[in-house]
């Protein structure tokens, strides 16, 4: 039975490998074909396991920062939305592994069940997720002067197309507006101040006010664009609300991306991070034609999440967490560390390579790792 074989080479392979084997091949394959499989499989492993000793974050930092030296500083434009631009080259690297709060361009693919999916009703949709301000769905806002009164016309088509009522808009504005009253006759809304009259000053500054006022849709999302991807039809927005979008009815979960580290790390989780870390640095490098190994980039991924909340290759990030005062202190404001470090009577143990090269010592890596010790 091939089943013997799976549990004999269990003991040399990961189990997602024997996994992706047995998922892999047909189940009437032969045993000799199988361990021929196996033996290639085992070979191409052994030759991928790092040597003890080897200087893996040196290696890392040189394969990405080589190339990245490479990179332009462009934007990628989206032909026919000239509000949804992309951030790529050497600025995004810069974004993901500082893990930015705030991304200059975020942007999402929402992905979509069926029949959506194939197109039917997508841009309706669309429309309606976008978020929509009050400017978006007049015809006109003018200042009556002699009433002193905003007069508010409405653009019907553009309030069918979203599913708006006027009456939501008038519940919106009286949430919003204080001091002022707010009623609809006569398909106007008539906007005006409460006791006194106002002046004419105020009067056009509510009116910029309004127009920015939030009426429909999912905050955040300011620019849609429906796009067939594969045989799919997915939404790329510019913005970002992952866990408003993931709540809504027609939506795909499980393959729904937001290019937004910090709100991934909140809405799904530490293993949702590492896996956007992987996938955003991978496409930045590969739009740019660029060639490096992906354990390079997992190393970093790793790094970045090992402590169970994400954090950048910064100062203020995983330097921060390094044990060594030398090390935290070769990166910025060394002597903020020093000091510090000696008030609180810390001692450096010198494991690791930054604070041995600083001392002018031999780096306990490769012929550096071993130690010998003679005695009588």
């Amino acid at each position: 039975m091939t089943n013997e074989i799976f549990k004999e080479y269990s003991k040399q392979l990961p189990g997602k490998i024997i996994d992706e084997v047995k998922a892999s091949v047909p189940k009437n394959i032969t045993k000799a074909k199988l361990k021929a499989i196996f033996k290639e499989i085992v070979e191409e492993y052994d030759s991928m396991n790092v040597a003890p000793g080897e200087c893996v974050g040196l290696v890392s930092a040189e394969s990405i920062g080589e190339p990245g030296t490479q990179m332009t500083l462009n934007t990628f434009h989206f032909a026919g939305v000239s509000e949804m631009n992309v951030t790529m080259g050497l600025p995004r690297i810069i974004e993901i592994l500082d893990c930015s709060k705030s991304p200059s361009t975020p942007m999402m693919e929402i992905h979509l069940k069926s029949p959506l999916n194939k197109g039917t009703g997508i841009k309706e949709f669309a429309e309606k997720i976008k978020e929509t301000k009050l400017k978006e769905c007049l015809k006109e806002i003018s200042v009556n002067i002699g009433n002193s009164t905003l007069e508010i016309s409405l653009d019907k088509n553009k309030l069918k197309i979203l599913r708006v009522t006027s009456a939501k808009i008038v519940k919106a504005l009286n949430t919003s507006l204080k001091g002022y009253g707010v009623r609809e006759t006569n398909d106007l809304i008539i906007i005006k101040p409460r006791g006194k009259e106002d002046t004419v000053f105020n009067l056009f500054k509510t009116k910029e006010k309004i127009k920015g006022m939030y009426v429909s849709g999912v905050k955040g999302i300011t620019q849609v664009l429906p796009v067939k991807k594969g045989d799919e039809y997915i939404i790329v927005t510019a913005g970002s609300n992952l866990k408003v979008i993931l709540e809504l009815e027609g939506i795909d979960p499980v393959n729904t991306t937001s290019n937004d580290i910090r709100e991934v790390a909140t809405v799904l989780g530490i293993e949702a991070v590492r896996e956007l870390i992987l996938a955003e640095v991978s496409k930045v490098i590969d739009v740019q034609g660029l060639n490096v190994d992906i354990r390079h980039i997992m190393l970093v991924a790793d790094t970045m999440t090992i402590s169970g909340n994400v954090k950048g290759i910064t100062r203020y990030g995983v330097v921060s967490e390094k044990s060594s005062v030398l090390a935290r202190a070769s990166f910025e404001t060394p002597l903020k560390h020093i000091m510090t470090a000696a008030i609180s009577g810390e001692r450096d143990t010198l494991n690791s390579v930054v604070e041995n090269v600083m001392l002018n010592q031999m780096i306990p890596i490769g012929s550096g790792l071993p130690k010998l010790t003679y005695g009588k």
